[in-house]
């Protein structure tokens, strides 16, 4: 049988940007999916009434002719009907791949366990208030490939994933970095250094490498990068981010020039000092001039769903965390808000728990968290681990949930939904979660 088609695997908004690609390019396709009804199959048959797709178990025949496979980042390498096809040399990619090959513009590219969509929203808005023309997207938002426009922008900022990151090969970045590495995916992945090596891929003929000094894992240990700027939460040293303590003030700081008061920046806590530090230092490494990035970070309102304070009641701060949904981003919450805020923490956590180790939570739980309420399938597993360290309550849905958290808050308290899992056993997705909570928590 011939190899006569790309074969996109997976329907999602990727797949669906990559088929728009290859329609305008007129390469010949087809569409397989696992899933009996994905979720852009109407919109797909109505804009390629004439393509091949196959829903349900993968049809094998399909993938017989493949001489190219453009997997989305759900899909595992592992997937035995993907493996298979790779044993017999036919090329994965993805398409980020696929986009890399024919961007014209610099890249900048940002991955990391958590906080990346922060930093690349921070950075492209600093792209634009320094007068470029930027077009931000991959993991977050928009798809690579539909970020191929006219006339062509003057930068393309990029979050990317660690599973984009397993099938591109010809990324070339201005400027790459790793913003931390804490267990995820451990339902994908074999174990963390697995984990970690596929993040890496990120550094690979990159210009300009900006590495966490707080977090040796993220370090480019690249002969071939020339330059690497670092950002840390302490005192920065050469080629340095980070804080600076001077006249009784803390500053974000380069080397030893002070930048900007902390106070004036519009969020709180240590976990938006460092993505504020990472943003600038990505920006300097690319070439963006100090006062738009500084402009930028005073500016920022932040992420939804991404610590966002939703409203202040009878003295009680709640504040959704919804994309929190692995067990360092639920930490870097706790810590960065916990150390701010006058009261304790009312924490709301659970749901699809990946094969996540929640130990990590303990230390920062028992420092800063007066109740836990547990919410979804991973709450038997997330109480075991706790033990009695911390008062705990269950609930049976987020509408429980906030009434005990309500019950348990006292004046200067906060109430913070930072789940550590995933949302798919009782919501669409994290922005589903999160809204589900805003709407509840306003009508309180």
């Amino acid at each position: 049988m011939d190899r006569d088609l790309n074969v996109i695997v997976g329907l999602g908004a990727t797949g669906l940007s990559c088929a728009r690609y290859l329609q305008g390019k007129g390469v010949p396709f087809a569409v397989v999916d696992s899933r009996v009804n994905p979720p852009n199959l109407a919109e797909f048959k109505s804009l390629f009434p004439n393509v091949m797709v196959s829903v349900g178990e993968f049809d094998e025949t399909l993938f017989d002719r493949a001489k190219q496979l453009i997997l989305s980042p759900g899909i595992a390498l592992q997937e035995p009907a993907i493996a298979k096809q790779i044993a017999k040399g036919v090329p994965v990619v993805g398409d980020v791949e696929l986009f890399a090959r024919i961007a014209e513009a610099p890249i900048i590219a940002i991955t990391g366990t958590n906080a990346k969509s922060t930093v690349t929203t921070l950075v492209g808005e600093m792209a634009a208030a320094a007068g470029k023309r930027v077009q931000v997207g991959g993991n977050l938002g928009i798809p690579a490939l539909d970020l191929l426009t006219t006339p062509r922008p003057d930068l393309f900022v990029l979050e990317l994933s660690s599973f984009q990151l397993e099938t591109t090969s010809s990324l070339k970045p201005a400027v790459a970095t790793i913003l931390n590495v804490t267990p995820d995916h451990m339902d994908r992945y074999a174990n963390l250094e697995a984990y970690r090596l596929a993040k890496q891929h990120i550094y690979s003929h990159c210009q300009v490498a900006v590495c966490n000094r707080d977090d040796v894992l993220t370090e480019c240990r690249d002969p071939n990068v020339s330059r690497i700027l670092h950002f840390t939460l302490n005192e920065p040293g050469e080629n340095e981010f980070g804080l600076l303590q001077k006249s009784g003030k803390i500053y974000l700081a380069f080397q030893d020039s002070p930048l900007l008061p902390v106070n004036d920046l519009p969020i709180l806590g240590r976990h938006y000092q460092a993505n504020a530090l990472a943003a600038l230092a990505i920006g300097y490494g690319y070439g963006l001039p100090f006062d738009p990035m500084l402009g930028t970070l005073i500016d920022f309102k932040g992420l939804p769903h991404r610590c966002q304070l939703v409203r202040e009641l009878d003295g009680v701060l709640w504040y959704n965390d919804s994309k929190g949904t692995n067990v360092g981003a639920t930490l870097a919450a706790i810590e960065g808000l916990g150390s701010v805020i006058k009261g304790r923490l009312i924490l709301i956590a659970g749901g699809v728990g990946k094969n996540a180790d929640f130990s990590p939570l303990v230390p920062a739980l028992e420092k800063f968290v007066k109740t836990v309420v547990l919410i979804g399938e991973a709450a038997p597993i997330l109480a075991d681990v706790i033990g009695e360290r911390v008062e705990i309550s269950f609930a049976k849905n987020m509408e429980e949930a906030i009434l005990l958290a309500s019950k348990a808050a006292q004046v200067g308290d906060s109430v913070l939904l930072s789940p550590a899992c995933a949302s798919f056993d009782m919501f669409n997705n994290f922005e589903h979660r999160g809204a589900v909570f805003t709407d509840i928590v306003k009508t309180l």
